[in-house]
């Protein structure tokens, strides 16, 4: 299983749009930049693998809306992974989730964060 040179672990949802932000801004410019890029929804953020969930976060400039950075974060390879035990708590159910989203276990999200070049954590 090849590793990202990023990994980006977020717990936030619409509680903390300012995370959410960063986190697929940040992802995006790292794609830009030929990186490997791998987005974690752990806890609550698991909501945002909801298809249309996140489209309403928007905090303004000089950041672009969720609703124009995940779709771009996705064409450009970013890879959104979420937390099937997580996803079970929250009651969000597979068949919602959007496209190109993989539903990983605990031993993938410790697989991931040990292997990775580069961590940011966003929580």
């Amino acid at each position: 299983m090849a590793h990202a040179d990023l990994l980006i672990t977020l717990t936030a949802y619409e509680n903390n749009p300012n995370n959410v932000t960063i986190a697929f801004t940040m992802g995006t410019r790292a794609l830009e930049k030929g990186h490997t890029v791998e987005l974690l929804l752990l806890s609550d953020a698991v909501y945002l693998a909801e298809t249309g969930y996140a489209d309403k976060i928007d905090i303004g400039e000089p950041f672009q809306p969720i609703k124009e950075l995940l779709p771009a974060f996705l064409r450009q390879g970013g890879k959104i992974k979420v937390c099937s035990a997580c996803m079970k708590h929250n009651g969000v159910k597979e068949e919602n989730l959007i496209e190109g989203s993989e539903v990983i276990q605990a031993d993938d999200v410790i697989d991931s964060i040990m292997n990775s070049e580069k961590t940011l954590q966003l929580n």
